[in-house]
């Protein structure tokens, strides 16, 4: 990871799995695995959020703070019972701090085959540029 990218971006501190009387929905909550990559212009960031769907997605940015909440909804049916369930569904929670080199008003989203890739374009100040000199 590159210095300005551990800067520009940053996960939150691991905190401690709140306790289901605070949550406002019981159920599981998970950490979407993250891979991020960056260059002079932009950083991307791609979460792991299968079986969320754009709508129960909901991605907020306040005060430096992004943050990803993403709800997947039970696969089983109405008067179905589950017999055996390999595979656990819940929510998905995590947050990243912003430096001032992420340009916070150009962030775009896009969730596809169960991968949210966010891009975060640098601010004009931030990316490396190349300065002409003039000469008579």
């Amino acid at each position: 990871m590159a210095e300005t990218e551990s800067k520009a971006l940053q996960a939150k501190k691991k905190t401690e799995v709140t306790t289901p009387a605070e949550q406002t929905k019981p159920g599981l909550v998970f950490t979407p695995a993250v891979d991020i990559f960056e260059t002079d212009n932009e950083i991307t960031l791609l979460a792991d959020m299968p079986g969320v769907k754009a709508e129960d997605l909901n991605i907020d940015l306040r005060e430096n703070v992004l943050t990803l909440d993403g709800d997947v909804k039970t696969p089983e049916g109405e008067n179905e019972v589950d017999v055996i369930r390999e595979y656990r569904t819940g929510k998905y929670h995590r947050q990243f701090s912003l430096s001032q080199v992420i340009d916070q008003s150009k962030i775009e989203a896009e969730l596809k085959d169960g991968v949210l890739r966010l891009k975060l374009p640098k601010a004009e100040a931030a990316t490396p540029r190349k300065i002409a000199v003039k000469s008579e």
